[in-house]
């Protein structure tokens, strides 16, 4: 799926076109225009939707790791010196291994 401003932006001119196209020609069978119109409608909200959340030069993956680095900055220095404390207190990792006899 593109996700660049361009690639939506040309996406919205073409459906823009399309739905030109249905309202100056004649009327498709079986009430077919009127459905066309309103998927267009829709599409174009979508598009007009996701070009307004895009922001230039920023990809999903960057919004979404800005967003964990806010939840993570949120518990505070406190919480991470707790951690750095068990850390030098219970040393992890795996036990020694014993030598075999």
């Amino acid at each position: 799926m593109p996700s660049d401003r361009s690639s939506l932006q040309a996406l919205k001119r073409l459906i823009s076109e399309v739905d030109l196209l249905l309202e100056t020609t004649t009327p498709l069978p079986e009430n077919r225009t009127v459905r066309s119109r309103e998927l267009l409608r829709a599409a174009l909200a979508l598009t007009d939707d996701l070009l307004a959340t895009a922001k230039p030069g920023k990809s999903a993956a960057a919004i979404l790791g800005s967003k964990g680095g806010n939840a993570i900055a949120k518990r505070g220095s406190e919480y991470f010196r707790q951690l750095a404390a068990k850390r030098t207190k219970h040393a992890g990792g795996r036990p020694p291994k014993s030598p075999a006899e």
